[in-house]
């Protein structure tokens, strides 16, 4: 049963369809209402990931290739958790998405690793890989 969104009584009755949607009416407050749609929902493990990506350096458009989430609701997520990038330094990151073999690989030649500080985290069945390098002067 429904209950109204302005008192919370369930004493609701149908009351009509308006724009395909089932209207209703609150007996005891005399409030009229629809029945609210409910967005997509995004597993929070995405929008975790996006955050990450996000305080590592990288834009929105580039979280969006690599998630799959549009850049606007990564923004909004942005804005939603009050989430703020400390301030830009000498470094940039530089990324890469790698399978499991392409990962070792990578990992195994001593001058993909050396002087540079690495984050690897997983995503799905593969794995991406964040490098800060050095801008160029």
């Amino acid at each position: 049963m429904k209950s109204c969104p302005k008192c919370n009584q369930n004493n609701v009755v149908k009351s009509g369809i308006i724009n395909d949607k089932q209207r209703f009416l609150c007996k005891d407050c005399n409030y009229y209402f629809t029945v609210k749609k409910l967005g997509k929902q995004i597993d929070d493990y995405y929008v975790t990931k996006a955050l990450q990506l996000y305080l590592e350096g990288l834009s929105f458009r580039e979280i969006e290739r690599i998630i799959g989430v549009s850049h606007v609701t990564i923004s909004s997520w942005i804005k939603k958790y009050n989430i703020t990038r400390p301030p830009h330094s000498d470094f940039h990151p530089v990324y890469k998405i790698l399978k499991q073999n392409e990962l070792i690989e990578y990992l195994s030649q001593e001058n993909n690793i050396k002087n540079s500080g690495l984050i690897i985290t997983e995503f799905a069945d593969k794995y991406m890989l964040i490098k800060w390098e050095r801008f160029k002067k």
